[in-house]
């Protein structure tokens, strides 16, 4: 892939430069709600100014960019630190899977608020049980009238505690195979069905929740794609989650690594720099070379997409290499720091155990191992 951009991509770029660098909102405030608010806000912004949604088409009211324009969005508004989007699923995986399954109706009547945050969007694939193994959920919907009603259990919501809407995935067929009794349903997070419950994290904050359903009612025409046909359309929300993380993540990591760099060169570690440390030093080269690597796959998969029109598996390979890298990236920053790691206070404190989670959330760093050994080196099953 030729990776020089052509002058109607740079001129994408510098116009989205100028914008970032006029209408930047500063720092996010502290707090759930005061920073929700603050995001919702600057996305309205985004979205006002045609920047929310870009590559989406603009007869649903995006702004047509190309994928190679979509990628160079991704690395300016994370190199201009913006804050992120509060919509982020509505935006990366909703909104997408309803353009690519849903019917017009279904278009027409989700995607705008979607664009302007007027309504949240969360996931519900992941069970107590059934989280790797999604195809495993037991959470059933059975159909009176035009309407579905659903009772199970989810767990790790992301922004379920905000969310209208749920991109729901239930068993309509108790009797199918695994992968073939399943259904996607558009669900109204607003009534007393439904239960949401914050789960704390090792960082204190509490972003992801537990989904309680006791006979929540879902409409037959909230049905994406079709019912029984719940499984592809799960895959394309999959695909277009971390096909979309990847140029984020990417350019996330070469800023932390340039702060960790000057982390390294204004520590004193016996006696003399941190940055002058044999041991430290081989482990940030090391970190360069995988954030290199990390940059080009991000490309790599970029190029299966604008070859096939969808994401594909080689998204799953970007997603396990940028939680190994930030893993590891985090971990030498505390060792830098030494005793000051253990202060609540320190940045890198809260970067360390964040990074917990980045070999869980977004599929597991084993499955996507399996991934792509199966689908992107055509190995063997094991079973």
């Amino acid at each position: 892939m030729d990776l020089t951009l052509s002058p109607q991509e740079e001129a994408f770029r510098d116009e989205l430069r100028g914008w970032l660098d006029e209408h930047h909102p500063g720092a996010e405030p502290e707090g759930d709600e005061a920073g929700f608010e603050f995001r919702r806000s600057w996305q309205k912004t985004l979205h006002q100014a045609g920047w929310a949604g870009v590559s989406w088409p603009k007869e649903y009211g995006g702004r047509g960019a190309s994928l190679i324009e979509q990628a160079i969005y991704n690395e300016e508004v994370t190199r201009a630190k913006a804050p992120a989007a509060v919509n982020v699923l509505g935006l990366a995986m909703g909104g997408p899977t309803v353009i690519a399954h849903g019917s017009e109706e279904q278009r027409k009547r989700y995607l705008e608020p979607i664009l302007s945050a007027e309504e949240i969007w969360c996931q519900g694939f992941s069970e107590p049980e059934s989280g790797s193994d999604l195809a495993s959920l037991k959470t059933k919907a059975e159909r009176h009238g035009d309407e579905w009603v659903v009772t199970g259990q989810k767990v790790w919501t992301t922004l379920a505690h905000h969310a209208k809407w749920c991109m729901l995935v239930a068993r309509t067929d108790p009797d199918a195979p695994k992968h073939q009794g399943l259904t996607y349903f558009l669900m109204d997070m607003d009534q007393d069905a439904v239960q949401v419950r914050p789960l704390a994290q090792i960082t204190g904050e509490a972003e992801f929740n537990e989904l309680f359903l006791e006979e929540a009612r879902i409409p037959h025409a909230n049905i994406v794609g079709g019912e029984g046909n719940g499984w592809p359309v799960a895959i394309t929300t999959l695909m277009h989650e971390r096909a979309t993380l990847a140029f984020g993540l990417q350019i996330q990591v070469k800023i932390a690594l340039g702060e960790l760099m000057e982390k390294a060169r204004s520590t004193t570690v016996n006696g003399g720099s941190a940055a002058e440390d044999e041991i430290i030093r081989d482990r940030l080269a090391q970190l360069y070379i995988e954030s290199e690597v990390l940059r080009l796959n991000a490309y790599r998969g970029l190029t299966h997409t604008m070859k096939h029109g969808v994401p594909g598996p080689e998204g799953s390979l970007g997603k396990w290499q940028w939680a190994d890298v930030n893993q590891a990236l985090t971990e030498l920053a505390l060792d830098i720091a030494g005793p000051q790691a253990l202060l609540r206070s320190d940045d890198w404190t809260y970067r360390f155990l964040r990074a917990r989670a980045n070999s869980i959330e977004g599929g597991t760093t084993e499955i996507l191992k399996n991934i792509v050994a199966e689908r992107v080196l055509g190995l063997p099953r094991l079973r």
